[in-house]
This record gives C-alpha cells, structure tokens and sequence, in this order.
C-alpha cells in the first residue's frame, strides 16, 4: 500500500482537476428476439430488448462503463466503441481477435473507457471519483495523459465478431462539451438517428454463402431503416404465411417531429451492412457541420451521401409550410440495386404524426452518380475555428490496392493481394505477452508487388494472391500515409465505394483522386492546409483516397473496410504502434486460443 500512496495523490490531484467527469454507467443485456423492424418477423439482436440499442450520452473526459450480458445462448460477442480512440485502454477497443477474446454465453465482460482525445505526456492517469476503490488498479495500469481541448461529437457503437452487427445490434454514443462551452453553431434541438440496411437471410446463411464453392453473394438488403424503422412489401411473392405483417406497429414510420420555425441539430450515422446512402428531407436545405466528431466548414447540401460508419451532423431548419408533414429519404447508391427507399415522417406540430405528406417522396440522386459524391467528399474542410495542423510530411507511404481474388477455389477481398484473416489469439495478448507464434510474423507488403504496371481498370488475375494474419508494425510516434487505391473486381467494369475504418486513430484527409494514383505526383496536391480528421472515408470506384495520421496511440488497431460481407471476406488489415508502451492487459480480455494460459480457472 505504501508504494501506491504517490499514485494515489496523483489520482486524487486529477480529480480536483476533473471534478466535473463523471461515471455513465450502463447495464446491457444481449440477446435474440423475434422483431418486425421492416414488417417482417425475424431474429434480431436486441440490447435490453431494443435495437437499435440504448444511447449513450457523456461529456467529454466522462468514464463510460458497461457491463454486457451475453444471454445470446449459442453465440459469442464483441462491441466496438466506433470513433473512440481508447487512448491508454486498447484492451477496450471491442475487436475480437484484435484487442480480446470474445464474450462467452452466459458471461458478463464490463467495458470501461474515457469519452475523450487526450495526448500522450510525460505519466499517468484519467480518474473520477465514485468507485474509486473498484478502479483503482485500472487507472493505475494507464499512461499519464494530458487532456486535449476537441470537439465534442457523434459516434456509434456495433457488434464486431462475424457479421453481428447487421443482426441490429448497435447505437449512438453523443458526446456533449463541458458545462458552459459553445459549439461553432447555434440550434435549439437535438436529435440523433441510424441508417440501416436489412437482410431477412441470417448472418448465418450469408456467412455460409460467402464461403462456399461456388460462392453465393449476400445480394441486395431487403430494406432500409431509420432509426430501425423501415416498410417492406408483404405482398411480395413467395412470402410465406404469418411472416409479414404490414399492420405490426414495429414497422409504422419513423417520426421526427419539428416545431415550425426551430432549427434542429440531426446527428445522422450509418451503420449499413452494405449499403452506401443517400439522405434527404424533402424540401428542407441541410447544412452540415460536423463529422465523425470534427467541425466542419458549414455547407449546404439537398441530399447527404453517407456511407457505413461515417456520422455527421447537420442543421435543418423547420421553415417550410407548417399545415403539411414531409418525407425523409434514405436511397441506395454506388450499387445498381432493387432495394426500395427508406422512409419516415418529418412531422411538423400540430400535425398528426402518421398524417402521410400529400406529395410522392423524393426520388433520390441516381445511384451511378459518381460525381455528386466525390463533390461532397471534397467539400468537407476543417472549420477555420478548428484546424488541427497536419505533419507536412510523413515517415511512411503505404498503398493499399483493393483486388478481388480467388483463393483456392473461394473469392476473397484482399489488399495488395493479401487477403485477411483473424488469429486465434487476439494480437494484443500475443504481442504484450510475446505470444509471436501465434500469427504469422512476415509483415503484409506496402505496395503491391508490380504496382506501376498494375491496371486498375480491368480484371486482373491475380495468380498469387493469399490469405495471411500478418501486421504491419509502424514506429511509434511516427507520421504515415495510406494510399486506398480502388480497382477492378472480378467482374468487368465494376469497381464498388468502399469505407474504410481506421480503430484508435483519427486521420487527416488529404487528398481524393480519380484513376491510379501517381507517387511522385499526387501528392503534391495534398490539402495540407484545412483537411478534415475522420475515422472513416470512401474510397470511390476506380478512384483513391490519401489519409495521414500519426502512430501516436499504443496498442494494435484495425483498419478495415465497414462493408460486413467485404471485411469477412479479408478486406482489412491491422497495425500495432508502440506495444511495449502499453500496461498490464486485463485478465478478462483472454481465455481463447493461447492466452488461455495466462487465466486462472
């Protein structure tokens, strides 16, 4: 006790310092029941018998804890805490296979973290008080942080082992400032709502088509959700009795009610399994102001292009005629697809809320309309109030050029040909406690072997292509560039929008591009000035898309594509930056593959 008495006056000094954080502290179940969400009854994963799950709201340098009971009977489970960049706890990232082993049946694993971006000091600690004897171990096990002034921001969380998460189990996470700090824009309301996509096949049967010979593609959702709220035909042939029911209150529409002449904050997040969206409210101008938890220069837009994983916040303004409701638009693009819109009701008061607006809904972008969105993706800047300045140069260059292969007879998603698999072992474990054997240890290449010759606009055949559990090992403190290059797939004349998501880290964007990248010189039209920081970017078809950020966060982070059926399939990849920084790892976080070892039973 005595060589903790210096640690604890340094805990005890923080929370004088940060006497407004509290403790949020959730208590979740996880378990199937049958749900109706687009009218048609399935099994879906609920937490607390919700889904979408239960918001999360904290203000910023707040602990977040969550106890989680898997009462999922026969399945394991994860939750990632998306946009969080767990800072000092990599361990509660929420990644299986990358930073713990999942959660049994019957188990109850409590998550912990700090809703906040803080930079790496000198020493130690993130501290409230309540239940200071319980977490005295788990402060103590921290690097010394110094808070960073952010803004505060809209993020997600989800399920992140096998393709859970498109099962419904997922939700919002609303940071707020500190009491009697200003945003850089002003509204009287604030609302938070979810796009979703909806397959009425099990994860199970995709999962099995993904990895059969021949290979069985997900197809097309069913429908579209908001705010888990969507309207699917039940008089589509082939129905079977008793499945669909379009009276079933869980399908009736989403409704926003608005106060006419009020400006409304809409955080907006996409959670979509495959599906890139676009999102209007007809007749209603949005401007938007913020994403994945940065500000943004304001601008205007109609339809909002949002792809899985990414959130924004915009601003609408309730001053269109008040004696009428009006739709709200959610359309699938960059697919040629037969997915019919979302829709839901933006109800002015005191109309009835299921009055349906006297017009047709809004039809939406056309779904090839490349242009519109890149447009909008070079349109997002960082406020001037806001720039965070970005390392003009970086240390290191990696190009990550998606390709479609065939491995042994299956078809795969891989990077520079390397098509990605989990260990047994999450990374973490093995690298803190030198478990090295337990992953394949040649590091996956920087750039694809051939890359100068490789064109990207036909079907390559990619004869060497192969599946590994390798990493990249990046210097800590560094400054690196990932170059997402789209290409071709298997099929002629078919490049798809992929969002890429990077765990632990924000990025700057730097640049966006049409065709192959050029090393020498595309990069000297870098936006080094006012680039967004994100946590996660499209990269368009047969286009790329230039991210930096710094390997400043000790721990292993994946980066993947947030399409389910594409990282099960191998798009993604993982990193570890500064391993030997990080402390003691929790005992909870083992007991799968070798770390069984290091649990005492």
């Amino acid at each position: 006790m005595k060589n903790l008495q210096p640690l604890i006056y340094v805990l005890l000094l923080s929370v004088l310092c940060l006497a407004e954080a509290r403790i949020r502290h959730y208590r979740w179940e996880v378990k199937y029941e049958f749900k109706s969400p687009d009218c048609y009854r399935k099994l879906v994963i609920t937490i607390n018998g919700r889904s979408p799950g239960p918001t999360i709201r904290a203000q910023q340098g707040d602990t977040v804890i969550v106890d989680l009971k898997n009462s999922l009977l026969t399945e394991n489970v994860a939750i990632h805490w998306h946009g969080i960049r767990q800072i000092g706890s990599p361990w509660a990232d929420g990644t299986e296979g990358v930073s713990q082993c999942p959660i049994l049946p019957g188990d109850t694993f409590r998550y912990m973290f700090v809703v906040d971006r803080v930079k790496n000091t000198k020493s130690v600690i993130l501290l409230t008080t309540s239940l200071f004897s319980e977490f005295v171990d788990f402060y103590a096990s921290m690097f010394l942080f110094e808070f960073v002034i952010i803004n505060a921001g809209t993020y997600l969380y989800h399920a992140h082992y096998g393709m859970q998460r498109e099962a419904g189990l997922y939700g919002s996470i609303r940071v707020a400032l500190p009491t009697g700090e200003a945003e850089p824009f002003s509204y009287d309301y604030d609302r938070s709502i979810i796009l979703n996509d909806w397959y009425h096949k099990s994860t199970y049967e995709q999962a099995a088509g993904l990895s059969s010979i021949p290979f069985v593609w997900v197809g097309d959702p069913q429908s579209l959700l908001i705010q888990g709220r969507g309207r699917f035909n039940c008089s589509t042939p082939g129905i079977a009795t008793g499945f669909c029911n379009a009276t079933n209150p869980e399908c009736s529409p989403y409704v926003f009610t608005v106060v006419p002449g009020k400006t409304y904050r809409l955080r907006i997040g996409s959670l979509t399994a495959l599906a890139a969206l676009s999102f209007e409210i007809e007749g209603h101008n949005m401007t938007v102001v913020e994403a994945d938890g940065h500000y943004v220069e304001p601008f205007v837009v109609n339809n909002l292009f949002i792809y899985s994983g990414e959130t924004y916040s915009v601003l609408i303004t309730a001053n269109q005629d008040p004696s009428r409701n009006y739709w709200t638009v959610t359309k699938m693009v960059s697919r040629n697809n037969t997915t019919p819109n979302g829709l839901a009701i933006f109800n002015y008061y005191p109309n009835h809320p299921t009055k349906s607006p006297p017009t047709v809904p809004p039809s939406g972008p056309f779904w090839n309309d490349i242009e519109a969105r890149v447009n909008q993706s070079l349109a997002i800047k960082s406020h001037p109030n806001y720039i965070h300045p970005v390392p003009q140069t970086s240390d290191r260059v990696i190009i990550l050029l998606n390709t479609q292969n065939r491995i042994n007879g299956s078809v795969k998603w891989s990077i520079n040909n390397v098509s990605f698999t989990l260990p047994h072992t999450p990374y973490l474990v093995s690298l803190k406690e030198n478990l090295l054997h337990t992953f394949e240890q040649a590091p996956p290449p920087d750039v694809i072997n051939g890359y100068d010759n490789y064109d990207i606009n036909a079907v390559a055949p990619n004869v060497n292509a192969t599946s590994s559990n390798s990493l990249y090992r990046l210097k800590f403190n560094t400054t690196v560039d990932i170059i997402l290059q789209n290409a071709n797939t298997l099929n002629v004349n078919n490049s798809e929008t992929h969002p890429w998501h990077l765990h632990g880290h924000d990025f700057w964007v730097v640049g966006y591009g049409r065709g192959k990248f050029n090393v020498s010189e595309d990069p000297k039209r870098y936006n080094l000035v006012n680039p967004i920081m994100k946590n996660t970017v499209p990269v368009h078809p047969y286009g790329w898309t230039a991210l930096r950020f710094i390997a400043d966060n000790p721990g292993v982070w994946a980066f993947h594509c947030h399409i389910e059926s594409h990282f099960f399939m191998g798009m993604g990849a993982v990193f570890e930056e500064g391993i030997d920084k990080v402390a003691n790892l929790p005992s909870s976080i083992m007991g799968c593959g070798d770390s069984k070892r290091f649990v005492k039973p």
